[in-house]
């Protein structure tokens, strides 16, 4: 018979054993036994592992929510993460794209490699980094002449450009600051008001409604030189001065453009005219011009404003104003200016040939054509008659007849007093259209119309 205190209950691990409170292994009794049982005192070693054990029970209590927080928010913290680093990543440039140039036959770089272009026969010559040779259509001396003029003046603004009408040619392009020499470097492509040449606009808009011809005569009150349209109707009493709008034109009279623009056009007609000529659109793709700016009129007393050049507003790049003027010497056909005739490869052998492109029908021949007349009085009888005559009243070109218009209108941007010649010569058969912007501050350099006269004195070795 096996001995009954043997028969003990094999161990088990419990969460007393973890603490090291060991449950002892009991022999087994009868059922009628008492049994006595007593948790013995902790103490020693037992204490000290039973403490430890609290801790770690707290710190896991402690860590369940907050484990719980962070799982249950992971995919929203990623996402805050991703879009952080994607928004890093947009505000920083890419340097590489950011230093990439413009390809070797675009207009941007080769307007950036005139300042430093050398002369051959003539003709201005630049290479590219790639060993390209950009071949200008630039007339060096012109150039030489206008710019040599702007200095010696010392203007604190001036910018010049020249095309070839039939061509789009670029014949000179330079421009000039005393006041601020990085002006100069996007001259010729910022947007400047217009003034008084926007009347070119205006007239359009009459001739093409069938409503005026160069000899209509308009009606108006108040003086020649008025700039508030509260003035301009004509007094059904009678007493009003009254001027054809060719002689308008020469003399850059306010209220008969103004009223031309509200009474005869419309605005209506204004306003497809206004589009015609390339305002608030895209006009020369690949070529960094802004978009010249004319918005439209809300009430009459605007739309004369506008019809007369005086509104501040408006406003147009040198580049776009000689390419409008190139245009009406060019039978009303709107050529793209061309800064560059030929590149040649880095191997000097084959070469590529730019060919005059057409933009748009600006204007119809017949409308040019009036255009023209009116433009003519501005040298013969208007406001650059003494740019353009000797002391006797000698024409200082000879027998070449100019066509041409001022401005004339203060500005803050820069400030000054902005002074706008536009023109093209000869008359018949033009072969340069020019656009002078010289911007005067406290003291008068120079007038627009009288770099003008030294360009064209140049161009035709007068």
């Amino acid at each position: 018979m096996q001995d009954l205190k043997y028969l003990t209950r094999k161990k088990r691990s419990s969460v007393f054993s973890l603490f090291g409170i060991r449950r002892h292994n009991r022999a087994l009794k009868p059922q009628a036994a008492a049994v006595s049982r007593t948790i013995p005192p902790v103490t020693g070693t037992h204490r000290q592992k039973l403490k430890y054990g609290l801790v770690f029970i707290a710190i896991v209590l402690a860590l369940t929510p907050i484990s719980y927080l962070l799982v249950k928010g992971a995919p929203r913290v990623l996402h805050g993460v991703t879009d952080w680093v994607a928004a890093r990543a947009a505000r920083t440039p890419v340097a590489a794209e950011a230093a990439k140039p413009p390809t070797a036959g675009s207009f941007e770089t080769a307007c950036a490699l005139l300042d430093g272009a050398t002369s051959a026969d003539g003709r201005l010559v630049a290479r590219t980094n790639d060993g390209r040779t950009l071949h200008y259509t630039i007339n060096d001396r012109l150039q030489k002449r206008v710019h040599g003029l702007l200095a010696e003046k010392q203007v604190p603004y001036g910018v010049f450009v020249a095309l070839e009408p039939a061509s789009g040619r670029i014949l000179a392009m330079t421009s000039y600051s005393a006041a601020d020499p990085a002006w100069t470097q996007s001259a010729f492509f910022d947007l400047y008001p217009m003034a008084s040449l926007f009347k070119i606009v205006t007239a359009t808009a009459a001739l093409e409604a069938r409503k005026i011809t160069p000899d209509t005569v308009i009606e108006f009150r108040g003086k020649f030189t008025s700039e508030n349209p509260r003035y301009w109707d004509a007094s059904p009493r009678g007493k009003n001065n009254r001027l054809d709008v060719t002689y308008a034109m020469g003399k850059s009279i306010n209220p008969v453009y103004g009223r031309l623009a509200s009474e005869v056009a419309g605005k209506a007609s204004m306003m497809e005219s206004v589009r015609k000529f390339g305002f608030n659109q895209s006009l020369l793709p690949g070529i960094p011009v802004k978009e010249s700016k004319a918005g439209e009129p809300q009430d009459q007393r605007s739309l004369m404003l506008m019809g007369a050049g005086l509104d501040h507003e408006v406003k147009i790049s040198p580049l776009h104003a000689a390419v409008i003027m190139a245009a009406l010497a060019n039978d009303g056909k709107m050529m793209t200016p061309l800064l560059t005739e030929r590149i040649a490869d880095s191997t000097g052998g084959a070469a590529e040939e730019l060919q005059p492109k057409e933009i748009r029908q600006l204007v119809s021949p017949e409308i040019a054509s009036s255009l023209t007349r009116m433009l003519s009085s501005t040298v013969t009888s208007g406001t650059s008659r003494r740019a353009f005559h000797d002391r006797r009243g000698r024409p200082v070109l000879g027998n070449i007849d100019v066509a041409a218009k001022t401005g004339s209108i203060n500005g803050d941007d820069p400030r000054g007093h902005y002074s706008w010649f536009a023109a093209f010569a000869p008359v018949k058969n033009p072969r340069i259209a020019l656009v002078a912007l010289v911007i005067n501050q406290d003291k008068w350099k120079i007038k627009a119309s009288q770099v003008g006269e030294q360009a064209l004195s140049e161009f035709f070795d007068r």
